[in-house]
């Protein structure tokens, strides 16, 4: 760094420095605990044996710069000293080196032992749970691999040379994990077009942009003919009217965006090349609140013409507003008491629909709140003259898809007939399927169970393959009061309504349940943005946690259809698959990314994956069709000191065993987060045809990698989670 950039980082470090330690100036060790947020207090300890060079129990200002500097500026040698150190775990001897940096000699070496307990904490660390065996294997793995001279121990000199095996590692070898003694970015960023500027963005969301256009320009051009058309009534009788002519356009429209069967058929015609089908959920959303900001000044508007005609009038502003007196409306003067409950109404579903309700554990206030449409819109024809003749042809359809949907829900008897409890809190339904029931890869349903809620339906994504023709299977996260009760209801042994013919057994922390009886029923299936995975030719699945349950519906579907191109010797195991055109399936190649938070996470699809590696040929004409990507984001990545030596060894005995210690995949699960950036510039760079990813998981990630999409000129897809 240059000498500005050294003082910036300087006053940077001692005003972080100045925030944590009291008043004495000096950091103690619970301290420095507290700064480095550690799991395990073996490496928080270690490092401040380190830091501390007078042991004095306390680290000052001069001593963390000292320390600092080793770790930011020092040399590949310096830093590698200091790790060397925090596994050598014989007690240590202070001293300094040439340069005045803190040297402490322990033994010269780390003997097993050492290496076994520093393994341990970096698992805890990374909240990586295996059993006492499987830790014996990574250090003798480790250990054999740097224990060149099979000397019995570990010096310096080997670890240095086995670290360079590792040049991720070397690349930036810090304690990310402390993020306050991480250097502020000093480098100017050079400043850019924000990214709704971009052209790139216009292009990959032109669909939706100009269906917005159109839209807008729709409501203007309805808004001002209705005020014109009212024009003798003063200003704001045309504002109240221009705001009623809009709501009468929205308030239908908003219902012709749900029109889930309608949307599903489109979505397998030229349409949607057209409109922005997939996004419809979104487009839902925009329509509602320009319906909530219609209806607020649409109201203002009316009260303030009211205010002056209880001038002129007889009758005061409460009449106006909550009586029928005036006589204004076309149903009993009712226009007024109808507008103000539809007003109420309105804001209490608009309310009750925002984010925070939906995903804080209360989706059933969402759910009832949002089924007061049905006297919205009675109240709107009762409210306005004209509204029945914007509603008439949606609201058949609307009543003609409820209608089919109940007569498809009760066709036949549809029974649960296994559950499987994941640890995680996932239940996994395995629901008979009956014949006449047709769905595509990535479609979901709505499910009724009335032994958890008699009224109530849920969507959730089909997770099986179409291919599969005996039963249907859905995995359900246990967030919300309606899936909490249905983890519990399969929990309890006493449960009443279940058949008393139910086994259980346990394999791996899982719980199976057989049952003969369980009814449900389910309305469906409805189409989603993944539908068009089969039309791509490079395709990209991303899932965040529970958003898995898409992609496994379609990876199997996949597998289906590439069998059809594997080929097997006759006289060997071996297999090869042949480049066949297909008109079902385009695609040359898929990459599925799998990101979770924990280790317990992989279990809900880890025999499936398992499958899905075992059925790819020995050969194929352009490499790999199925590559997988796992992703734990608890674990600390392999450049943090607390986890060096575990990614190492993890490494280590993959290659080893030929599978993951973690999943037990042969795809090694990498640590932390994907650094996107990179991983779409290696899939840019195959250069198998047009690339489409397609994701499902939380709404912040969607915007990260949206953003990466448009910067590498993808097309992305995004399942409403």
């Amino acid at each position: 760094m240059s000498l500005d950039e050294d003082t910036r980082w300087l006053e940077w470090v001692t005003k972080q420095f100045e925030s944590i330690a009291g008043e004495d100036k000096e950091i103690d060790l619970e301290e420095f605990k507290t700064a480095l947020k550690v799991k395990e207090s073996f490496f928080a300890e270690r490092f401040f044996a380190l830091f501390d060079s007078d042991g004095s129990s306390t680290i000052s200002l001069d001593e963390l710069l000292k320390a600092l500097d080793l770790l930011i500026h020092g040399s590949e040698t310096d830093k590698l000293k200091f790790l060397f150190q925090v596994y050598d775990l014989v007690k240590l001897h202070r001293g300094f080196d040439r340069l005045g940096l803190l040297w402490l000699a322990g033994s010269g070496s780390i003997d097993p032992d050492e290496l076994r307990t520093v393994l341990k904490s970096c698992l805890r660390e990374s909240a990586i749970s295996l059993p006492e065996e499987k830790l014996d294997d990574l250090t003798m793995a480790l250990f054999e691999s740097a224990d060149k001279d099979n000397s019995g121990s570990i010096t310096f000199e080997e670890l240095k040379a086995e670290l360079e095996t590792f040049p991720e590692v070397m690349e930036n070898l810090t304690i990310s994990a402390a993020n306050w003694l991480k250097p502020p970015d000093l480098e100017q960023k050079r400043r850019q077009a924000p990214r709704y500027l971009t052209p790139a963005y216009w292009h990959n969301n032109s669909r939706k942009l100009l269906f917005l256009c159109v839209y807008a320009c729709l409501s203007l051009l309805l808004f001002t003919g209705a005020m014109l058309q009212n024009h003798h009534g003063g200003a704001w009788y045309m504002v109240a009217k221009g705001c009623g002519q809009c709501l009468n356009f929205n308030c239908t429209f908003v219902m012709v965006l749900m029109l889930r069967r309608c949307l599903t058929w489109l979505r397998a015609t030229w349409v949607v090349r057209v409109l922005p089908l997939d996004q419809n959920v979104l487009l839902h959303q925009i329509v509602g609140y320009a319906i909530l900001c219609y209806t607020v000044l649409h109201t203002t508007a009316h009260v303030i013409n009211f205010v002056k005609l209880s001038e002129r009038t007889d009758y005061r502003l409460w009449e106006y507003l909550l009586t029928t007196r005036p006589g204004i409306g076309w149903v009993k003067g009712t226009a007024s008491v109808t507008g103000v409950v539809l007003q109420v109404m309105i804001c209490l579903m608009v309310l009750c629909s925002s984010t925070f309700v939906r995903r804080s554990g209360h989706f059933e206030v969402f759910y009832w709140s949002h089924l007061s449409y049905v006297w919205v819109w009675s109240l709107l024809v009762v409210h306005c003259a004209n509204f029945w003749k914007w509603f008439v042809v949606p609201g058949l359809l609307f009543i003609l898809e409820k209608i089919v949907g109940i007569a498809v829900s009760h066709m036949g008897g549809l029974y649960i007939v296994e559950v499987n409890l994941l640890p995680s809190k996932v239940t996994h339904l395995v629901i008979k399927r009956p014949q006449f029931f047709h769905f595509k890869p990535g479609d979901y349903i709505y499910i009724n169970i009335p032994d958890i809620a008699k009224y109530e339906w849920h969507p959730f994504t089909i997770s099986s393959a179409p291919e599969q023709s005996d039963t249907l299977w859905l995995h359900i996260r246990s967030m919300g009061q309606w899936t909490n009760r249905l983890f519990e209801y399969f929990r309890q042994p006493e449960s009443p309504a279940v058949s008393p013919k139910r086994l259980a057994t346990s394999l791996r922390n899982r719980s199976v349940y057989m049952y003969s009886v369980c009814q449900c029923y389910v309305d469906g299936p409805y189409g989603t943005p993944t539908r068009q995975i089969f039309a791509s030719e490079h395709a990209v699945l991303i899932g965040a946690g529970i958003g898995i349950t898409p992609f496994a519906s379609i990876l199997q579907s996949i597998m289906y259809r590439y069998r059809r191109r594997k080929q097997n010797c006759p006289n060997c195991n071996y297999s090869w698959c042949e480049n066949i055109k297909d008109s079902e399936m385009k695609l040359r190649k898929v990459d599925f990314i799998w990101i979770n938070r924990d280790q317990k996470s992989f279990e809900w699809f880890v025999s499936l994956l398992t499958k899905l590696e075992m059925d790819q040929a020995d050969e194929e004409p352009e490499g790999r069709f199925l590559e997988m990507h796992m992703y734990m984001t608890s674990a600390l990545s392999k450049n943090d000191m607390k986890a060096i030596g575990l990614q190492m060894a993890l490494d280590l005995l993959a290659k080893k065993e030929k599978r993951d210690s973690i999943t037990g995949l042969r795809t090694r699960t990498q640590p932390g987060r994907p650094e996107w950036g990179k991983v779409f510039q290696k899939v840019s760079e195959e250069k198998k045809g047009k690339v489409h990813v397609f994701y499902c998981g939380s709404p912040a990630l969607a915007k990260v990698i949206k953003a990466q999409c448009e910067h590498f000129g993808f097309n992305f897809y995004k399942e409403n989670f």
